[in-house]
């Protein structure tokens, strides 16, 4: 779980610091560059996985295509920072395998992972650049210190004393400077013996790329959790593809493999189950639990299952109506996917990690929305409840132009994303800030916490009021109702008392 990002030099991400809880929702006008952040989040995702070069080359383009490595450094006008810097703070898994099949258990699991990594031209040829890594660290945050750094509501209890185990004294990774060499060092925390060292400007990926369970487990499950971040963009065509039956049991990035998925969920669960029941019916009960959660985008559904076609051996997920009328897959439409793609995520207690998601309302009816949110909010982690098979850490970012999305998701989960003009060395430049709403966990824990303007809010629910209509509303002490009203466990945007008297009418969905 990603619970705090740093990011400078990346893009239009400069001096950027945020941090994040079970479900967040970004916010922001198109071009703004709010999927800069998913491109941060999935370039470390890149980097714990594959070579820097290869890392980068995956990263997309303002056009949607490839970068090449210059283009992912921040510029102004024609001159680029010399580098970039990322540090992310998170909860890795306590267990895991690494390459080899070779079980792992961390030491701690809160853990700080810092990284910079510069551009080094090729004189002869300045578009064939490379990469080089001039800072890599991984270290623990201490759980007498967890208070100060998860600062989303939860239950200490249960939650955080399941999620934050274990306990260091000494770093995983770190970066040392000897005479005019850069050396990166790991720590062993599993055989033991002295740290290894690497010349930083010889080195092709980072250390934490090649982390295994014997000599670094800790650092292999920071690699397992950076690994499993990803950024869904489901597409319909893979959607709606039937599976061989020796398929991947798991959900592809672009949605691929979703009756196979759906299948082999169904099956484990008919394995596990140990309450005597037939097996038809164990088998069913995660059929039921998709149709129940598909139900709530779609009336008029009575069962969701998989076909299993032995002479072609393959999988044809369907959907068949209460009039008994069986859908394939190829026969719904693409928010109908999409929607049925994410319950089935929320079935599967492997798919842990962190899902980005961009603009999810795409091909869902405006009144359909809520149900879309209540889904992605509920396949995050709960919270309230211990970290175990029933609420593994799963983590759901989505970003959106939409004021429909914006309006209802809950006003503690929203960062709206604007660009800011700023002055460093003399450049004038925009970079990317974000704004959480005033009252909410990031504003009252955090000192420095970027607020944003009620009157931007109000312009972007509702753009027939202007920001001065707005800003007057405020200034002339007409925000009274705040006050009359107590603040719920989870409250809409739409819902705060402090927008209601200029916000249009809308009807409960």
């Amino acid at each position: 779980m990603l619970t705090r990002l740093k990011v400078s030099g990346f893009k239009n991400l400069v001096d950027v610091d945020v941090r994040f809880g079970p479900f967040t929702c970004i916010a922001g006008p198109n071009g703004v560059g709010k999927s800069n952040m998913f491109d941060a989040i999935t370039f470390l995702s890149a980097l714990a996985n594959n070579p820097l070069v290869d890392a980068a080359s995956s990263v997309r383009d303002a056009g949607g295509g490839m970068a090449d490595l210059r283009s992912l450094f921040h510029y102004v006008g024609d001159e680029y920072d010399p580098e970039m810097s990322f540090e992310a703070e998170m909860i890795v898994p306590y267990k895991g395998i690494d390459d080899l099949g070779q079980p792992a258990q961390a030491k701690i699991t809160f853990l700080r992972y810092s990284l910079k990594i510069a551009y080094r031209e090729n004189s002869n040829q300045p578009s064939l650049g490379s990469l080089e890594l001039t800072k890599e660290e991984l270290v623990h945050i201490n759980k007498s210190d967890a208070h100060k750094h998860l600062l989303f509501p939860h239950n200490v209890a249960k939650w955080r004393k399941s999620a934050v185990r274990g306990a260091r004294r000494s770093p995983f990774i770190s970066t040392e400077k000897e005479g005019d060499n850069l050396l990166i060092k790991r720590h062993q925390d599993g055989s033991g013996g002295r740290p290894q060292s690497f010349l930083a400007a010889n080195l092709p990926r980072t250390v934490l790329s090649v982390a295994n369970a014997t000599e670094s487990p800790t650092a292999l499950l920071a690699r397992r959790e950076m690994q499993s971040w990803r950024l869904l963009q489901l597409e319909p065509s893979a959607l709606r593809k039937p599976d061989e039956f020796n398929a991947s049991p798991h959900l592809g990035k672009d949605g691929s493999h979703l009756a196979a998925t759906l299948y082999h969920l169904a099956r484990q669960k008919h394995n596990h189950q140990q309450n005597g029941e037939p097996d038809a019916a164990a088998t069913a009960q995660i059929y039921a639990q998709v149709a129940n959660r598909l139900s709530e985008l779609i009336d008029d559904v009575q069962e969701v299952g998989v076909d299993r076609d032995e002479r072609r051996e393959l999988l044809t997920l369907h959907v068949t109506d209460r009039e008994g009328t069986p859908y394939p897959a190829r026969s719904l439409s693409d928010g109908t996917l999409r929607f049925l793609a994410l319950a089935v995520l929320e079935q599967d207690p492997e798919s842990q990690g962190l899902i980005c998601l961009e603009e999810p309302e795409n091909g869902i009816h405006p009144g359909r929305i809520p149900a879309m949110l209540r889904l992605l909010q509920d396949i995050g982690t709960d919270v309230d409840e211990e970290i175990g098979p029933d609420n593994p850490l799963h983590q759901v970012i989505i970003n959106t132009h939409s004021p429909a999305v914006v309006s209802q998701v809950p006003d503690d989960s929203l960062l709206v994303a604007e660009l800011k003009e700023t002055i460093r060395e003399g450049r004038r430049f925009k970079r990317l800030c974000f704004g959480c709403l005033p009252g909410t966990w990031r504003q009252k824990k955090e000192e420095k916490a970027h607020v944003i303007a009620k009157g931007d809010l109000l312009a972007y629910l509702n753009p027939v009021i202007t920001r001065e209509q707005a800003t007057d509303f405020y200034v002339n002490g007409k925000d009274h109702e705040r006050s009359r009203t107590k603040r719920q466990k989870t409250r809409r945007v739409a819902d705060r008392p402090d927008l209601q008297l200029l916000l249009p009418f809308r009807s409960e969905p």
